[in-house]
């Protein structure tokens, strides 16, 4: 079953290595870096997406999770 919140996947253990998993690839990729907010400028949000990968049986195969920017304000 697919988490609706973080909440709810940091409950499962394989939904929390999801999440890791999406966390490695920013760092290997090099795409990520951290950097101090300023007094005016407000960060951009982010949101994680969850998704179950199927077969052709509909068996769940794979758990993914996608860490994304919030595209409004």
């Amino acid at each position: 079953m697919e988490p609706k919140n973080v909440k709810e996947a940091m409950t499962d253990p394989a939904w929390i290595e999801s999440m890791q998993e999406e966390l490695l690839q920013f760092k290997s990729m090099d795409v990520w870096v951290l950097v101090p907010t300023l007094d005016n400028i407000s960060p951009l949000t982010l949101k994680w997406i969850f998704k179950n990968k199927h077969d052709e049986e509909q068996t769940v195969i794979r758990n993914k999770s996608r860490l994304v920017v919030r595209g409004y304000r």
